[in-house]
């Protein structure tokens, strides 16, 4: 199967070690395009120092206060990637500092379940969250995903698969997307159309969905652009995409369904509001060049002209 194969969204069953070192082959080709620059297929056989087997994929799973309702959201998702993920995978709990029974929670499930693991957070936040265990991570592939799964597990392997390829930077489920399928108030929907379109006339943003929670990264991209990230909430998903299209990643978006898995912590008011003040605050790194965004380009896209 081509890497463009994979673009599609299907993931290709794994090799076996020994036929795939009796073929090593010439390098994979790039085909150099207007506006991306096609980067290497991800090596799902990679190894740490001990010789074991690497996580291929590592979704992180941003908790606070989660007790309930998270147990069984592990067992579903672990038991999917068990199922339909060819390769080694890990799923990271990020516990943001839980005041319940969460901690302990993922903890027992850990035990349990190896491909689990559960890192302890002392500052709150799902951009700290992120930042932190991505930049940590020796996978190639990163992902998160909302504790509720509200959106179709589906949608995991077309997420991935362009970026296991070579084909895209970064993938985002959308649930504005004209195919997709959401279940959810009025109200929301209509902060989350408003919000777009704030970020297409205010900062060029071409992405249809800033703040669905169902996102990955290639590792190798991560390293590049987190450090310049500041955001510790809800703003990082946007201050991630803005600065990649800036920098002339390919973003490749993935029709979801989605239903509305409740998110009773969030404060739609004051979330709005963080985000304003988000907009606000990254306009002005770009525009004092607290984010070198030529350099980053140079180094991310050097044959993508910049944006006018």
């Amino acid at each position: 199967m081509t890497p463009t194969d994979l673009a599609t969204g299907s993931l290709p069953p794994p090799q076996p070690r020994a036929a795939a070192d009796a073929r090593p082959g010439p390098p994979a080709p790039t085909f150099p395009r207007q506006g991306h620059v096609r980067r290497a297929p991800v090596d799902t056989r990679m190894t740490g120092t001990t010789g074991t087997a690497l996580p291929v994929l590592d979704v992180v799973i941003p908790v606070y206060n989660e007790e309930q309702g998270l147990e069984q959201s592990l067992r579903q998702l672990h038991l999917y990637l068990a199922d339909t993920f060819p390769y080694p995978f890990r799923i990271t709990v990020a516990d943001n500092s839980s005041t319940d029974g969460t901690l302990k929670t993922a903890e027992r499930v850990a035990r349990e379940l190896r491909e689990v693991t559960v890192v302890r957070l002392t500052s709150k936040g799902r951009g700290n969250a992120l930042r932190t265990v991505w930049l940590a991570s020796p996978s190639p592939v990163l992902a998160y995903m909302d504790v509720s799964l509200s959106t179709d597990l589906a949608a995991l392997a077309p997420l991935v698969a362009p970026l296991l390829s070579g084909h895209s930077d970064l993938a985002i489920g959308s649930r504005l997307a004209r195919t997709s399928r959401v279940v959810r108030g009025p109200w929301r929907g209509f902060i989350s159309r408003g919000y777009n379109v704030l970020l297409h006339a205010l900062m060029g943003a071409h992405f249809s969905d800033a703040q669905c929670g169902f996102k990955a990264i290639r590792a190798d991209v991560a390293r590049h652009i987190l450090p310049h990230t500041a955001d510790t909430a809800w703003f990082f998903d946007t201050e991630l995409l803005v600065l990649a299209e800036r920098c002339g990643l390919r973003v490749h978006e993935v029709p979801v369904d989605w239903t509305d898995g409740g998110d009773a912590g969030v404060d739609l008011f004051q979330t709005a509001l963080a985000d304003l003040r988000g907009m606000v605050r990254l306009s002005r790194d770009l525009t004092t060049g607290r984010i070198p965004v030529p350099e980053l380009r140079a180094q991310l896209a050097p044959c993508v002209p910049p944006p006018r």
